[in-house]
């Protein structure tokens, strides 16, 4: 088979990483790719948002199967214009993918049909949006821009103050675009945090291992939030118990109620949970592969991913066994001095091997560049160093060791990912 996969970062060198495992696979194409993920895959030069673009080269290179990793292009309809030109693709359709794309949707889905979530109100007037918070007057409070905001779009407002700065920024300033013509405004929720993806085929749901991202910057969870600095897998406050859980009361009723909106979902769909003393509630949803958590989730996986793609495309998960290794997975994030603020590119990085590899882990590529045989920083977060062990502390001793040997001028790290678990 000859296989295109969508996007440019470390989630997607990890899913390209898996696809190379099966048999089945002849030649992978991804689109754009980056540095890393040339050794692994032939790069086109072509952008993740270039609708037209991919698809024509899918029909150009007979591409077998497609597999759209980004929001963006999954919000975009990219799915949707790859089964137009009967090429299937994993992935849901623009109107699933709304699921993420619109916390709006989200939110008044889960009310709608009894998920449980954290209590909001939307406002499309930011006067509203402050009276409301002032009348409120419970802190800290989450404000959420509607839309995608790479993930940057949900502030937490410790006092009123903070509140009405967030939702300037977001409705006033438009930080995040046209994200910020509308705001959810809900209640701060505390506990555990999970992320537990699942593969769906809009009537059946197989969840995946369990993970823990790190979103701080800086150690002891201090810092800037960014885009995942290091993830664990399995997370360990998700017990057998809680999982059950879950599946009845979160899971099962998300892929019912998209079925009743006439939205089946279909791909790989992520719970972002909060394990409240009331029980678990749904902090987000999203619509793809979380990154970093696709890279302790993926390594886990013992069944080809192939073979799962097609069942989920052919709606017939439900005889198709997903099986996962025992033990536990460590992701460290290397990233560039300065992130998530402003920071320099085209660093060299030393220490791997012609590969961008390293002995004892995996390296996934986030943001570099190949040139003239040497990798270079080309992004926020770098490389994800990912380690597999019979223990979480085994697997993370080992990535640590990996990170050691690896160095560019500035690199950042955590040294504290899978010791901080609230």
């Amino acid at each position: 088979m000859k296989i295109l996969v969508i996007g440019g970062g470390g989630r997607e060198h990890a899913i390209i990483r898996k696809l190379k495992e099966s048999p089945k696979v002849d030649k992978i194409y991804c689109a754009p790719g980056n540095g890393g993920i040339s050794k692994d895959a032939e790069c086109v030069g072509i952008s993740a948002m270039d609708l037209d673009g991919a698809v024509a080269f899918a029909k150009d290179n007979q591409i077998d199967l497609v597999f759209v990793a980004p929001d963006d292009p999954l919000a975009a309809g990219m799915v949707d214009r790859f089964e137009a030109a009967g090429i299937p693709a994993f992935g849901p359709n623009a109107a699933a993918a709304q699921i993420e794309s619109s916390k709006v949707f989200s939110k008044n889905l889960m009310k709608k049909y009894h998920i449980p979530t954290a209590r909001y109100e939307v406002f499309s007037d930011p006067k509203e949006a402050v009276a409301y918070i002032e009348k409120n007057n419970q802190f800290p409070i989450v404000v959420k821009a509607d839309g995608l905001a790479l993930g940057k779009g949900v502030l937490i407002a410790a006092n009123l103050e903070e509140a009405k700065d967030a939702v300037k920024k977001i409705m006033e300033d438009k930080a995040f675009g046209a994200s910020g013509n509308q705001v959810v405004v809900e209640e701060f929720l505390t506990g555990p945090e999970v992320s537990v993806l699942a593969f769906t085929d809009g009537k059946c749901v197989k969840p995946m291992v369990s993970s823990k991202d790190h979103k701080r910057a800086l150690d002891n969870d201090q810092g800037l939030n960014t885009g995942g600095m290091g993830t664990i897998s399995p997370n360990p406050h998700y017990t057998e118990e809680m999982a059950q859980t879950c599946m009845e009361t979160i899971f099962l009723p998300t892929i019912r109620a998209m079925q009743a909106e006439g939205r089946p979902f279909k791909g790989c769909l992520y719970f972002g949970l909060m394990l409240t003393p009331d029980g678990p509630k749904v902090i987000e949803y999203n619509s793809r592969f979380g990154d970093p958590e696709a890279q302790v989730v993926l390594p886990r996986m013992k069944t080809d991913l192939v073979d799962v793609m097609q069942a989920v495309i052919e709606e017939r998960l439900e005889e198709q066994p997903v099986e996962w290794y025992d033990g536990a997975a460590a992701c460290v994030v290397m990233a560039s001095g300065g992130y998530p603020g402003s920071y320099p590119k085209g660093l060299e990085i030393t220490g791997l091997d012609e590969n961008g590899q390293v002995d004892g882990a995996v390296v996934y590529h986030a943001g570099t560049k190949l040139e003239n045989g040497k990798f270079y920083t080309n992004g926020g977060r770098v490389l994800g160093i990912t380690a597999r062990g019979a223990t979480l502390d085994e697997a993370l001793q080992k990535a640590y060791a990996a990170v050691e040997k690896i160095h560019f001028d500035g690199a950042h790290y955590r040294h504290d990912i899978g010791k901080i678990v609230k």
